[in-house]
């Protein structure tokens, strides 16, 4: 399975960006899928996480996105979005989309078996 992330650039402090991010494979948007970031000389952080399950969507955020981005998904197309607002210099990293095919809603890096490629947003003040 391949994920493909797409949508990072560079804006000014304030600005919006959307990513999405693409399976290659069918029926992947059954499994719980997140956002992570990576910033230089720090370590991979959560961003944002999503699942279905039988009670309906869950969602959860980092403290430091909440009221900012908001995660999505549509399962026709197994395609998940991020919409990044109020972006700040601090958002500045490499968004990596993750996804796993065992458990559900995880904010937690080493429980995520496929990982995309990485989309850079850069943020300037």
């Amino acid at each position: 399975v391949q994920l493909v992330e797409s949508g990072g650039g560079l804006v000014q402090a304030g600005d919006s960006l959307r990513l999405w991010c693409l399976a290659s494979e069918r029926g992947f948007s059954n499994y719980a899928m997140g956002w992570f970031r990576q910033a230089p000389g720090k370590d991979r952080e959560f961003v944002a996480a999503i699942n279905w399950n039988w009670s309906g969507v869950s969602v959860d955020y980092a403290d430091s996105v909440k009221g900012r981005f908001t995660i999505s998904r549509v399962r026709a197309n197994d395609t998940m979005y991020l919409q990044m607002n109020s972006l700040q210099p601090e958002d500045t990293a490499v968004y990596y989309c993750a996804a796993r095919d065992v458990g559900g809603l995880s904010s937690t890096s080493d429980d995520y078996a496929y990982w995309g490629q990485g989309a850079q947003v850069t943020v300037s003040s």
